[in-house]
């Protein structure tokens, strides 16, 4: 009886071992951990900025260096154009019936040199309370180029990215940082993130007008460009090490038993034959 109980003990807390190791293995498997990680470049990609600035008119484009941007001249003239663009039209890829015309601009590359794009927009009339420019961005300038379907390709860019506005009256600084996210098929998507900032514009022209001008900066955040992917913790070499650790201890605790019970049995036979000899003695 003790033996059993003996036994017992070491295999039913064995067996709770092998549910809750086999429980924990599935758990892990169905809540991967997300895990970021950065890695630093010089150099980006430039992204494509694609403008929709309706009856809006671009009046000029510069790169600029290190955060420095100098005074402008002859605001809501026509000035340098010194950024490499595309004009595009395609359909709405929501509606597939409205025509869109889009600029697309080249952005910024070199974040050691904190490059820049500034661009300036000059609407002449607007019958709107509220005037603005819409805009998104995407990851790579030069796939947009080398693309022969370029306007599959705006619609695509359309489809999976964001839009954001930029008002007029007003200098909108984009600071931009991208992040990858690495899918469970091996595939990769690119979303960026934006901090903006706006400062009020103050028109020192003379004259009373009804234009309105638009600036806009971009530039990147950080040289760092942020990966997050789902990692699977669950280690399957871990669980089989472990469950067959678990599995040679019930072997050993079945053999102890088996052994204890012979013993037992070979004492108890003992037993009885000296107590028979000690009753053959009385009698």
């Amino acid at each position: 009886m003790e033996v059993h109980e003996d036994a017992s003990s070491v295999i039913l807390p064995a067996v709770f071992l092998v549910y809750q190791t086999i429980s924990d293995f599935r758990e892990k498997l169905k809540h991967p951990v997300m895990s970021v990680s950065y890695k630093e470049v010089s150099l980006y990609d430039a992204p494509g900025i694609a403008f929709y600035p309706g009856k809006a008119r671009l009046l000029s484009c510069k790169h600029h260096y290190y955060d420095h941007i100098p005074p402008l001249r002859n605001p809501g003239q026509p000035g340098d154009i010194e950024c490499t663009t595309r004009r595009i039209n395609y359909t709405d890829p929501f509606t597939n019936q409205t025509m869109k015309y889009a600029l697309v601009v080249q952005g910024p590359r070199d974040v050691k040199k904190k490059e820049l794009v500034f661009l300036q927009f000059y609407l002449n009339e607007t019958d709107q309370d509220f005037s603005a420019i819409d805009y998104l961005l995407f990851s790579s300038f030069q796939e947009f180029i080398n693309s022969p379907e370029k306007a599959e390709f705006m619609k695509d860019c359309e489809s999976s990215y964001s839009s954001w506005k930029f008002s007029g009256g007003f200098r909108t600084w984009v600071k931009m940082s991208l992040v990858k996210t690495k899918e469970e098929d091996g595939s990769e998507t690119v979303e960026f993130k934006q901090e903006t900032s706006v400062v009020n514009y103050i028109d020192q022209r003379t004259q009373p007008r009804s234009d309105q001008l638009f600036f806009v900066v971009f530039e990147w955040k950080d040289p760092f460009i942020q990966t997050v992917q789902d990692i699977i913790t669950a280690n399957p070499w871990n669980m089989i090490a472990l469950l067959c650790g678990i599995f040679l201890a019930l072997f050993k605790a079945a053999d102890f038993a088996k052994l204890s019970v012979k013993w037992m049995i070979k004492i108890r036979k003992r037993h009885l034959k000296r107590r028979s000899q000690v009753m053959n003695h009385i009698n």
